[in-house]
């Protein structure tokens, strides 16, 4: 009976570290799946900031093209000369992360006829540098 408990000393020690190993690799589960929500949260809210600052950039500019929409081409980033483009530009740069006026991934405004295509850039802090884009295609009617 002695050599039975013997060989079976120790074993109730493994048992336990096994236990605290699964355990561990579950904690460490959930922690990546936190990791992963956060991230695609924070996705979600430059994206959806986005999608409102290029939206609310066409509204002004059906507010301000009217029946005849004859100033469409004054939003055009190439050679327009709208006022409005200007502070628009600077609350994209505000409200969207790695946005510089001026530079590559400075928000654009293409006018073509009465299409308007609007596209703005940022980068997510914290996180690769790759370049996310929202862009709005919009048909201005000029017809009264």
């Amino acid at each position: 009976m002695r050599t039975v408990r013997a060989s079976q000393q120790g074993v109730m020690l493994i048992e336990a570290l096994i236990g605290i190993l699964i355990f561990s690799l579950g904690i460490l589960a959930i922690m990546g799946l936190q990791a992963a929500a956060i991230k695609n949260t924070i996705e979600a809210k430059y994206r959806t900031e986005a999608s409102f600052l290029t939206n609310r950039l066409i509204a002004d500019m059906w507010t301000e093209c009217g029946v005849t929409c004859t100033n469409l081409s004054s939003f055009d980033t190439g050679s327009g000369t709208n006022p409005k483009m200007t502070s628009w530009r600077n609350e994209v740069a505000a409200k969207l992360p790695g946005v510089v006026v001026g530079a590559a991934n400075s928000p654009t405004v293409a006018v073509a006829g009465n299409t308007v295509t609007v596209t703005v850039f940022w980068r997510i802090p914290g996180t690769d540098a790759t370049t996310r884009q929202f862009r709005s295609i919009a048909l201005v009617n000029s017809a009264g």
